[in-house]
Parts: structure tokens; sequence; C-alpha cells
């Protein structure tokens, strides 16, 4: 049974926190966000929308890439105000990357898809050359792809053999993270999947571990992934055909990601498609369609504090955090 000393304090942390709206100036379903510094967030959805702000949300300019209006833009990955890069998904060709050097003004298609039914689901850098794209498995394996020169270049990675139908989802953009020098991580889902896999040598080679999270259909599995320190670490996810269910939703790692347990205590509130650890604080947020919850304690409890819905955050600190969602929505942490 859970302290009453626990509950007070998980109820205190969770009463401090809030998402405070801010105008995006558009109606897109929005599933990319990355924020540079605490004042530069670029966003990214669907219709080839993506968005920029330099003041900190205060006011947020929503514009389209010419040619990509068909195109969904599920995640985004920024330097600073001049340069970022979108990745789009769909079948084959419609998987895409674009990058700007001017803020915008001008875009350019830098990677399609090489692979008829391939489908890219995450995009992320180690800094402005070093970068790595993560696709759904063709003839057996996740599709890899990395880049050593910003993005003019991608090589194909060889990674281990995949179950049936695994695959990353571009729910969050971050199924894929890259960390420190040479470390990335990518997660996934569907029926017999939820899985980890793991290289230490920038993509070029991988291991793979099971856990615990659900992995009961095509629409459940991890969907993010999160680490502390080079120890600590939380994945989340469940069944996005399920937003309330909290059946086997997260798992945590004490060891570097050998091994995933599910934590024995209060998990989040539903299936949840993004996690971030705020170390300033020493707190972990979730975030999913039905809500979001924090953890005081690495993942073990958790306690709603927003209803509303998002799917992805990204955090430069405490004081400078945002979250997009569904019909344009777009929020600061506070």
């Amino acid at each position: 049974m859970r302290s009453p000393i626990l509950f007070a304090l998980l109820a205190t942390a969770a009463a401090a926190q809030s998402w405070i709206p801010q105008t995006s100036g558009t109606q897109a379903s929005l599933r990319g966000v990355w924020a540079a510094t605490d004042k530069v967030v670029w966003a990214s959805g669907t219709r080839g929308t993506y968005l920029k702000t330099t003041d900190g949300g205060e006011t947020w300019k929503a514009a389209t890439v010419p040619g990509a209006e068909a195109l969904d833009f599920r995640d985004v990955h920024a330097v600073d105000d001049r340069t970022a890069w979108l990745m789009s998904i769909g079948t084959g060709e419609t998987s895409r990357i674009y990058r700007t050097t001017d803020g915008g003004a001008h875009w350019g298609l830098q990677f399609t898809n090489p692979d008829a039914k391939g489908f890219f689901d995450d995009i992320a850098f180690w800094d402005a050359k070093r970068g790595i794209v993560v696709g759904d498995a063709v003839e057996g394996h996740l599709v890899v792809f990395t880049t050593d020169d910003g993005g003019v270049h991608w090589d194909r990675r060889q990674t281990p053999a995949a179950v049936p139908n695994e695959g990353a989802f571009a729910a969050s953009g971050t199924s894929l993270i890259a960390r420190a020098d040479r470390d990335a991580w990518i997660v996934t889902g569907g029926t017999g999947a939820a899985r980890v896999f793991h290289s230490t040598d920038g993509g070029r080679t991988w291991t793979v571990t099971t856990t615990p999270v659900r992995n009961d259909s095509p629409s459940a599995g991890i969907f993010s992934i999160a680490f502390s320190d080079s120890q600590h670490g939380v994945i989340v996810g469940g069944d996005y055909n399920q937003a309330t269910a909290t059946e086997r939703n997260i798992a945590v790692t004490t060891d570097g990601g050998k091994t995933w347990k599910a934590p024995v205590g209060t998990p989040p509130a539903g299936f949840r498609s993004a996690v971030v650890y705020l170390p300033d604080r020493k707190v972990w947020i979730v975030t999913g369609p039905s809500g979001s919850d924090i953890s005081t304690d690495d993942g073990v409890n958790w306690r709603p504090f927003d209803t509303g819905a998002f799917n992805a955050v990204s955090f430069v600190s405490s004081a400078a955090g945002w979250a997009v969602g569904p019909r344009g929505r777009i929020a600061k942490f506070q």
C-alpha cells in the first residue's frame, strides 16, 4: 500500500504542473516538436505543415513546405532558428527528409525512402552533421540510415532480424533517440514485438532486448524512450486504440537497457506516446491523448496533472518545454 506521505508528495508535485495553451495558427494535427533553445522551437504536422517560434511561443508562424502539401511531417529536428529537418511518413516515396538552412524560407528535399514498401518513423541527430532515421521492417529487418554530413548522404545500416510485423511508431518523434556521442535507441511495437534496439557506435551495429510492455495487437507496443543518465531509462506506450488503458504501458531500466522491468507502483493513466526527463527538477513527464502524468520517484509511481490530448513533447529545461497535439494544439509547460 502506498504511504500517505508519498501520496501527499505526489499530489503536491502534480498540482504544481500545468500546460499553458499557446496559439499555433493552424488546425493541422501535430506530432513533431523540437525545442532548440528556450526561445526557438519548431513543430510539424499534417498537410505539409511546420511551425516555428523565436520568442518562446509568444508568437508562432505556421507555414507549408511547397510541394509537400499532401505529406504528414511526423518528426522535426532543429539546430537553431535557421537549420531544421522535417521527416514525413508514408509508404515508399512519401517518406522523405527535407532540410532548411534559412529559417524555412526555402526547403530542400534531401532524401526519399528508396524502398517501395518502406515507411519512415523517426529521425534524430547527435549534432548538426550526424543523424539517423528509422523505418518499419523491410525484408525482415528494421530500416536504419545514418548521415555524417547533415543529411546530404544517407547510408543504410544492418539491424537484427525483426519479428513479423514489427516496427517503430511514428507517433511522437521519440521512438528513436540519439544520446551522448554515439548511442542510439529504437523502440518498437506490433503483435509479439515491444522490443528495444540499442547501438553504441552511431547506428552501425545493434543489440535488441525484450520488454514487458504490452504487444498483444498491431496498435500496441512501446512508443517512446528517454534516459535520465547512462543507466536509468523509461519506456512508455500501451495500445493507441485504448487511450485510457493502463495495462503494461510502462517499463524501466536501471542497468543501461540490458533489462527492462514493469515498476510495481501506479502506472500512467492510459496510453502514453511520449516520455521525457527533466534533470533540473529530477522528474519524469509523460503525455498522450488522454492526458499527462508526472513521476518523482524514477518512474515507479505516476500522478495525472492534465487531461488535455497531446502527442509529443520537447524540453530544454523545466522552464522551457512544449507539447503538441491534435487540431494545432500547442502548450508550454509550467
